[in-house]
């Protein structure tokens, strides 16, 4: 009798996570896939694709499970997911999170926001959404984002047992890091008992969505002589809210003495500036606020700064636009004088 509640034409239950380098999808991957095996007796498989530059880009992670008289062999990328998980909430903006989702679908979303404004932001028609405050736990805990992640895709996938993972989160912290082990496990809980769902059904005529492989700009026949990239310092096009992991610098203008240690540091060139006069009528340049579209999330100039003027705060999706301050004076470098 087969354990999995659902399976594809080649025998798979199929999962693939959505991530940015940094958040743990690729470990989580791991650890998910070696749970089923390990707890299960499931046959299983697992990778993860991403780029060279692995934290803040974006990170898919593949897993597989089949019964045990049924062998593995097709290592591609999964296309047309059962579940899929979604480590970061503003990953939409840069990619298409639920790209093959069937419409009887689940994805499961860290975040804090409402059912249908999840909805409505990752253009879901049908299917289960499942949404978990996964950073809030991994914050309060002390831990990582994966961990609550596995909670929620655990009682995501019932199928699966829970002390099984338990035992593997034990066997993959106690070795180098046995003083996490007991906080990793509240946190696979927390998620576990924390996540909300809501269904929206689909009607029988309801399709899923289509997958899109996303192809490059520029290949063998496009590509400048010599590869050159012809645009300089093009991160300018570049929307990098996507790349940051939970947190962003909020500036307080009362506390700031427009010292520009913040703009020193800052790789993204997200400050923006705008010409004045001081109290004694010399020209001056002033902080106006920061371009949140190019703030990766890097922090550095929170910790630069000598007056306290930036701060950490957790992001919330809308946060960055309500304060978001556009460049008037766009330089081709991103930046703003």
């Amino acid at each position: 009798m087969s354990i999995l509640p659902k399976k594809n034409e080649l025998g798979f239950f199929e999962i693939r996570l959505e991530s940015i380098g940094g958040l743990g999808a690729n470990l989580a991957g791991k650890m998910l896939a070696e749970a089923g095996v390990l707890g299960l007796g499931l046959n299983g498989s697992n990778f993860s694709s991403y780029g060279s530059e692995k934290k803040g880009s974006p990170v898919k992670s593949f897993i597989r499970f089949c019964d045990p008289d049924t062998e593995i062999r097709a290592h591609s990328p999964i296309e047309e997911p059962h579940v899929i998980g979604v480590f970061h909430e503003a990953l939409y903006k840069m990619v298409d999170v639920v790209s093959g989702l069937a419409p009887d679908g689940i994805v499961l979303v860290n975040s804090t926001r409402e059912f249908d404004d999840i909805k409505r932001d990752l253009r879901l028609e049908y299917g289960t959404l499942a949404v978990v405050d996964a950073l809030g736990i991994a914050v309060e805990e002390k831990t990582k984002v994966n961990t609550a992640m596995l909670g929620a895709l655990f009682r995501v996938c019932d199928f699966l047992d829970p002390e099984a993972m338990k035992q593997v989160i034990r066997k993959t912290f106690e070795k180098k890091y046995p003083h996490l082990v007991e906080s990793n496990i509240r946190t696979f809980e927390r998620g576990y008992h924390e996540v909300r769902f809501k269904t929206y059904e689909a009607p029988e005529s309801a399709r899923g969505k289509a997958f899109s492989r996303p192809e490059p700009l520029l290949g063998y026949e496009t590509q400048e002589i010599g590869g050159i990239i012809s645009a300089n310092a093009n991160s300018i096009f570049k929307d990098l809210s996507g790349s940051r992991q939970g947190f962003l610098p909020k500036w307080e203008e009362e506390k700031c003495i427009h010292c520009v240690a913040c703009d020193t540091v800052c790789p993204d060139f997200c400050f923006v500036w705008e010409e004045g006069e001081d109290k004694k009528g010399r020209k001056q340049m002033f902080l106006r606020g920061i371009d949140y579209q190019y703030c990766k999330g890097c922090l550095k100039c929170v910790e630069a700064c000598p007056t306290a003027a930036l701060s950490v705060e957790r992001e919330q999706i809308g946060f960055a636009e309500q304060h978001q301050v556009k460049q008037k004076f766009p330089l081709a470098t991103g930046g703003a004088y």
